[in-house]
């Protein structure tokens, strides 16, 4: 008798339940943005970054799939993954949307691609294929595009680009320590453990935060649903959707953070978004897919 191969996840058809799915991921990730900008109308930044770190960690700690201990040789790896995945980027945006519209930050997270090839190339010893290399400088195009717009509305727009990108840079080198820890140990486990050590290592100036906010309705009700399905529920999708579809089909739920993040910024919070910038968000994606394609 011979035996029939059993199709990889990349190769077997797309349902349309999973096209639904598929878009869960990357439609929370890009109304993080709005429900961020929606938290600072009475909460400070430092509150905000650690209390969707708490409200995230408690969530996946519903999930027994996560609660899966790690051995103590992972412990110092998962530590700096809670450092440079979760406590400063998740923070860092939160500061930086004090400066810059949520539409932009959603924009220039479309470039997290190719931040995690860059950083790699530097620092990991990733290999750079001439693929990518057409990725990285059709990225780095579409982020100067989506930037520019915003550096000539002064110092304080300039400070917030530059924490997003310190964010985006913070995601790079994390996704590259990650991905080894994660196909070892689980990806849940590891990303439920960086979020309880990010929620110890933030706690000081959360409560700093804390001081500096007031409770109003609006902005708690964004805050829980930011924690509960940006920092908790999409990771479960995004990891259910790469077992179901592959790594490659998974990852595309990303292009779509950008352009959520325009629509509700422009239609709820009456941003404006200049020409310059959205066909930057545009060449951004397209850099983005070369990289991932690469």
């Amino acid at each position: 008798m011979t035996a029939t191969a059993t199709p990889a996840p990349d190769d077997v058809a797309m349902r349309p339940v999973d096209w639904v799915l598929l878009a869960v991921p990357g439609t929370v990730w890009g109304a993080s943005f709005y429900l961020i900008a929606l938290s600072l109308e009475s909460l400070d930044p430092a509150f905000i970054g650690w209390a969707r770190i708490v409200i995230g960690f408690t969530v996946l700690s519903l999930v027994p799939s996560a609660r899966r201990a790690l051995p103590r040789s992972a412990w110092p790896r998962v530590a700096s993954l809670s450092l440079v995945w979760m406590a400063v980027p998740l923070s860092l945006f939160a500061f930086a949307e004090e400066r810059v519209s949520s539409a932009v930050t959603g924009m220039l997270n479309g470039l997290n691609p190719v931040t995690v090839v860059v950083v790699g190339v530097v620092w990991f010893g990733t290999r750079l294929t001439p693929g990518r290399i057409i990725g990285l400088t059709v990225g780095t195009l579409g982020g100067v595009m989506i930037a520019l717009p915003t550096l000539g509305e002064g110092s304080s727009s300039v400070v917030g680009i530059v924490m997003i990108m310190a964010a985006l840079t913070c995601y790079g080198v994390a996704i590259n320590v990650a991905g080894p820890l994660q196909r070892e140990h689980g990806a849940l486990p590891v990303i439920r453990t960086a979020l309880g050590g990010a929620a110890l290592i933030a706690t000081p100036t959360g409560l700093v935060g804390l001081t500096r906010s007031s409770a109003e309705t609006s902005s708690i009700i964004a805050l829980v649903v930011l924690g509960v399905f940006g920092t908790g529920v999409a990771y479960v999708f995004h990891l259910g959707n790469t077992g179901r579809l592959g790594a490659t089909r998974a990852s595309t739920t990303t292009y779509l953070i950008p352009g959520v993040s325009i629509v509700l910024g422009v239609v709820f919070l009456g941003e404006s978004v200049e020409l310059l910038a959205l066909a930057g968000s545009a060449v951004a994606v397209v850099g983005a897919w070369q990289v991932n394609r690469s």
